[in-house]
């Protein structure tokens, strides 16, 4: 037998320690050490001959002779057994009846009779072929641990032909059982010993069958151990072996083991695939400098999504050398699998941009730290580059968006007391639960958080449990109201249900918040204003000659304005009058608004500037302005780009190191660096909302002038 190399043998004790937990056949005994229905010793009962029992065997094998019903005549043995149990005539008797119930396929019965005859007398002179009946009915009952037992241990004592035909049912019982090692040992040595060439490819089907999807790693690596390539199941378990060698990414063990397996076994039906599997894995160091691929969904329903980045991907490169290969995701997690598969071996990519959505993106990221390849991610999940660092993004997230609203509103406004209004889902819930921790951690507090579901359309409730209207039981100043009414006495029903409508109005609100984060799209909010305003929540009045004037108009002298801040989802088209859609749909209520997002098309930044008026010549058929998708493409490409320019990379590990070490990038989103974790940081867009549109906010010239007036 050949001697396995150092690496193997290292393999095989590896696969041996994390595999220990898998469950092992039990040992199937009698509780004296002896296989079931392999009872050894002295019989259990003492036989004896005995005339009239042999005259009674006569008669009934005279009777099962001439009877054509096997069941039938094999009772008429039973019967003998019952009357001369401890006479060898008894046994007998039991032995035939074993018989013509296994030829009548009643194997319930004829595994039961079996037993209790070599329980009884484990010396039988027919005992073998009892037990081999046994094993076989037991089988077709499918207790195959116990047909596995007997079978092999029949087969330890037999030679030539019946040892041969034993060892193929005991495979046969160790599949059926799940003990594929066992079933898997024995299919191997049968193949060996194979002497015909129909008896060699039985063998090797049978090998091929179980080495795909039922003998695990260890079964296959324990077969394979010291197996001369002369057996005809060498080359399926090799290139087995090497196909597991290629899914764990264990490289050097793939090329060994093809590399033999293409010396030994050169003409085996595997070879082709074996050629290919090693030049496969080959081509995974080949990297062509300039090959970007982007991972998109271009087909599908996420079609849209997919075709506004590559817009901006395609505007990044535009006058560059660099070849971009496109690999449409389909929004589907094994095709994006495959194609990060594809751009890695086939395309010999140096990188990859995206994907978008959050399955794919998590494929992509797994497969980008196997394979080690630089990936850019396009995705919102958080906490996404702590799969490894081959993995960057660039896209804004959640908590990127709480925490410059948080900023803003503590450092520059210097609030310290907010409320939160939210919908009940996950995105809002998430920026709910970020905002509420970045104003805590700033030494901040909520003073009251609301839910809602996500297609409500009234908030009165939720407007009034802000401000402490909705249970008024609990007010003070209520119940000091309803005294009042009760005392007048008032007898007329309609002026004492006045009355009361009257002390329920004349109920301040208790407004302890100086902002109120909203974390949902435009087209809600625009009926979440109004309603807020209804209960004397005063949120335009950013000017003070605005508060003072409503104070006139209302008569309360004691209203505060409250800041409302959102999200990126508060962005909205233009309407009809040229104004956003927010602004038309939400009037006043919306003004003095402020909110974040990545991309500001209409901002003064210079490089933001530039983008627009590129984009714009670039699509003029299309239309439209860029958006943050389109953006994002766009600011992604050019870091990549300017990578490759100016550093001129010629591994994906040189690539990956010139990434992690991008700083100041001057782009379309803003001025981005990768942080320690791989994750863009970038100053977001502040914008605030008056009757005019949405403007961009200097967020750096309203610090210097917070700190200027020493506030």
């Amino acid at each position: 037998m050949e001697v396995l190399s150092a690496s193997r043998r290292a393999l095989v004790a590896a696969l041996a320690l994390t595999l220990t937990a898998c469950p092992k056949a039990p040992s199937q005994t009698d509780g004296r050490d002896n296989p079931v229905g392999e009872p050894s010793g002295r019989p259990r009962v003492e036989v004896k001959s005995d005339a009239t029992a042999d005259a009674a065997l006569a008669q009934a094998r005279a009777e099962s002779q001439a009877n054509p019903d096997k069941k039938k005549a094999a009772e008429a043995y039973l019967a003998v057994r019952k009357a001369y149990p401890a006479t060898t005539a008894g046994q007998d008797a039991l032995y035939n009846a074993g018989v013509l119930f296994f030829e009548a396929k009643d194997y319930a019965n004829a595994r039961k009779t079996f037993n209790e005859l070599i329980f009884e007398n484990p010396l039988y002179d027919q005992a073998e072929d009892a037990k081999h009946k046994m094993a076989l009915s037991a089988m077709e009952v499918g207790a195959y641990r116990d047909a596995y037992q007997t079978l092999t241990s029949l087969a330890e004592r037999a030679e030539g032909a019946q040892k041969d035909q034993l060892l193929k049912e005991a495979a046969r019982a160790a599949e059926g059982a799940g003990l594929y090692s066992q079933a898997l040992s024995t299919a191997v040595k049968e193949a060996g010993d194979a002497q015909t060439p129909e008896d060699k490819a039985a063998a090797v089907a049978k090998v091929e069958k179980l080495v795909e999807g039922r003998a695990d790693f260890l079964d296959v690596a324990r077969a394979q151990e010291g197996l001369s390539p002369s057996n005809p199941a060498w080359p399926v378990l090799q290139f087995k072996l090497a196909r597991i060698y290629y899914h764990l990414r264990d490289w050097t063990r793939l090329e060994e083991t093809l590399q033999r397996f293409l010396r030994d076994a050169p003409d085996s039906s595997f070879a082709p695939q074996a050629k290919e599997l090693l030049a496969r894995a080959t081509r995974r160091v080949e990297v062509r400098p300039r090959t970007v691929a982007v991972l998109l969904p271009m087909t599908g329903r996420y079609q849209p999504i997919g075709e506004a980045v590559l817009r901006g991907v395609k505007l990044g490169l535009q006058g560059s050398d660099i070849e971009l290969v496109v690999k449409d995701t389909q929004g589907d997690v094994n095709k994006t699998g495959q194609a990060m598969e594809q751009l890695a071996f086939d395309d010999g990519a140096i990188a990859a941009l995206g994907p978008l959505l959050v399955d794919d993106t998590k494929r992509a990221a797994l497969l980008a730290e196997e394979l080690q390849v630089p990936l850019l991610t396009l995705s919102r999940q958080e906490g996404i580059t702590d799969i490894g660092p081959y993995v960057f993004r660039n896209m804004l997230t959640n908590s990127a968006q709480a925490r410059a609203i948080a900023d803003y509103a503590m450092n520059v406004k210097g609030y310290k007391k907010f409320a939160v209004l939210y919908p009940n889902i996950p995105y809002g819930v998430e920026l709910a639960n970020e905002f509420w921790d970045e104003v805590v951690a700033r030494g901040g507090a909520v003073r009251g958080a609301e839910a809602y579901t996500h297609d409500q359309t009234t908030f009165t409730s939720e407007a009034k449990r802000l401000v402490g209207r909705y249970y008024l039981e609990d007010r003070g100043d209520y119940a000091e109201a309803v005294r009042d009414v009760q005392g007048e006495n008032i007898t007329d029903a309609y002026r004492r249900r006045k009355a009361m409508e009257k002390a329920r109005s004349g109920v301040d609100p208790i407004i302890d918040f100086e902002g109120l984060f909203i974390p949902d799209d435009w087209r809600r909010v625009s009926l979440v204003t109004p309603a807020l305003a209804v209960e004397d929540i005063v949120t335009n009045a950013c000017d003070p000659r605005d508060l003072e004037r409503i104070r006139k108009t209302t008569g309360k002298k004691e209203l505060k304005t409250v800041t409302l801040f959102g999200t990126n989802q508060w962005s909205s088209p233009k309407g009809r009058s040229g104004l956003p859609e927010l602004l038309e749909r939400g009037g006043k209520f919306v003004t003095c608004s402020v909110y974040v997002d990545g991309f500001f098309v209409d901002s003064q930044r210079p490089a933001t500037q530039k983008f627009v008026k590129s984009y714009r010549d670039a699509y003029k058929e299309g239309g439209r302005d860029p958006g943050l998708l389109e953006a994002i493409g766009y600011d992604s490409a050019r870091m990549v780009r300017q990578v490759l320019d100016k550093q001129r990379p010629n591994t994906r590990a040189a690539m990956r190191e010139a990434m992690a070490g991008l700083k100041d990038f001057d782009g379309a989103t803003g001025r981005t660096s990768f942080n320690d974790k791989r994750e863009a940081d970038k100053q977001l867009f502040l914008l605030s909302v008056d009757n005019k549109g949405v403007n961009e906010i200097n967020v750096d010239k309203e610090k210097a002038a917070v700190r200027g007036s020493g506030s």
